[in-house]
């Protein structure tokens, strides 16, 4: 089948919270890209008119997240922003925070996950994501990798296509285009080293100390990102050429 050129929007909360393959497939296959730098106040287009597909990334932020904490961080605004895409019917996914976003976009309530997750963890495919044309391709489980402390809401539409062992709420479809990952099949090796600076080395070694789901800096530093980028490859070309 022939690509499309499609236009692709990034909104991107933080510097450290990188695109990574999402970014590398859409210049791959020769989509124009714009983006909306949260971190640098910039401002969300008036409206998604022209844009084929949004791509809402993570953050340490939540999406009811005070603007105290975060001063360039407006989630009503990116709320009411995702609800334009949802009625255009424009692709969608949203990852981690942008997947919390999307739910709540669509009605639901985003919650805290019964485990914190950071590092790579196998996700396990329901039957509703065995039968998912486009999320079928990853298997019955697949390693990804994950950053996370909440996961997105669900509402009556809403069907859950994989689980992990510490969160119910890995990827979830609100519709044939909008999915939301709680988990980052972008993740690279420059993607985790931002994220450990970010963090801080000494925290994680703490936390990985008291978590069940916690990797160390050095696990994190040596486990392979590329199966998962391939599936996530595969998954947006299917997902586009539907």
């Amino acid at each position: 089948m022939e690509e499309k050129t499609m236009n692709i929007h990034f909104i991107l909360h933080e510097t450290f919270e990188v695109p990574g393959a999402y970014l590398k497939w859409a210049q791959d296959r020769g989509h124009n890209i714009t983006s909306t730098k949260v971190y640098e106040e910039e401002v969300l287009p008036e409206t998604v008119e022209g844009i084929d597909f949004l791509i809402v990334m993570g953050g340490p932020q939540s999406p009811d997240e005070d603007r105290q904490t975060f001063p360039y961080y407006d989630p009503n605004a990116e709320i009411a922003f995702m609800q334009k895409a949802i009625a255009a019917d424009i692709y969608i996914v949203g990852v981690c925070l942008g997947a919390q976003l999307l739910s709540v976009a669509y009605g639901g309530k985003y919650e805290h996950s019964p485990e914190r997750e950071i590092g790579v963890f196998p996700i396990t495919l329901t039957d509703d994501g065995l039968t998912d044309e486009h999320v079928k391709g990853f298997g019955t489980t697949l390693n990804t990798g994950h950053w996370h402390g909440d996961m997105p809401g669900l509402i009556d539409n809403a069907v859950v296509l994989a689980t992990s062992q510490g969160c119910p709420r890995q990827i979830i479809r609100f519709s044939p285009k909008h999915y939301a990952f709680q988990a980052h099949l972008e993740f690279d090796s420059q993607a985790i080293d931002l994220l450990i600076a970010a963090d801080g080395e000494e925290h994680l070694r703490k936390q990985n100390k008291e978590l069940p789901f916690v990797q160390t800096p050095e696990q994190l530093r040596t486990n392979d990102y590329s199966e998962m980028n391939k599936k996530l490859y595969d998954f947006l070309d299917s997902l586009t050429q539907a």
